[in-house]
């Protein structure tokens, strides 16, 4: 995986764009959705912030924009995946310099070990509210602190920590927790999330592709429902 000082891809890009901004407003669930498309797409750090700045200006250029601020990260969506394809366009054939090559390890071991003892602490603190009320759903959080707990092991073995499996595991692990929370979430709860995100999204229907606008409420959804068990998200890019 290129580049992995990625992992603080979503701080970088909401530092950004609260300096567009003007303003330093907590970033909604839907802008966190929308980033974390652009992670999951592929949209290079240069490219989303790139993508940002076309969006301010050409917001700014409009009517809109000599009254109202840019308030939501949906209106950048169309200028990022831009810049993203047309950097990967300029790269292609492009090899990667040996600076790159030889990069030293972005994360200190000891580091990951407390990010995965913090997050397996979550975990389980979260199952513990749920032991009476949930008893399978205690026990699957507990079951995935365990299995989180486990890739420290790969923290142990000589040579260079292979990055890119360290987070598929954690990928993994992130969706089969999604996955179990949507099974185990009532329908009232799951409702009440779908009325957010199609209410946060209406203004920007028109402007977003059917498959963006799929995929972030995906996110968007993913994101509350961690939220509302008290959840942490598992991926390196997570990682602070």
């Amino acid at each position: 995986m290129d580049n992995w000082n990625y992992f603080n891809y979503f701080t970088e890009i909401e530092e950004y764009f609260w300096k567009k901004r003007g303003a330093h407003l907590l970033v909604s669930p839907l802008d966190w959705a929308i980033m974390e498309t652009w992670q999951k797409a592929g949209v290079p750090l240069d490219a989303a912030l790139k993508g940002i700045d076309r969006a301010f200006e050409s917001y700014h250029r409009s009517r809109r924009g000599a009254n109202r601020p840019l308030k939501s990260l949906a209106y950048c969506t169309d200028a990022v995946l831009e810049t993203a394809e047309e950097q990967q366009e300029a790269a292609a054939g492009s090899q990667p310099s040996a600076s790159q090559a030889k990069s030293k390890e972005p994360f200190a071991r000891h580091e990951l070990r407390t990010y995965f003892e913090r997050n397996a602490a979550l975990l389980r603190k979260a199952a513990a509210r749920l032991l009476s009320a949930r008893p399978e759903l205690c026990k699957f959080l507990c079951e995935a602190a365990d299995k989180l707990l486990s890739s420290e092991t790969l923290l142990e073995v000589p040579g260079t920590l292979d990055l890119e499996d360290l987070e598929r595991r954690l990928t993994i692990l992130d969706d089969k927790i999604h996955a179990t929370l949507l099974t185990h979430a009532s329908e009232d709860l799951l409702l009440k999330i779908k009325r957010e995100v199609d209410s946060q999204l209406t203004a920007y229907r028109r402007k977003m592709k059917a498959d963006q606008l799929a995929q972030v409420e995906k996110q968007y959804s993913q994101k509350r429902l961690l939220d509302e068990y008290q959840l942490p998200r598992l991926s390196l890019y997570y990682f602070s």
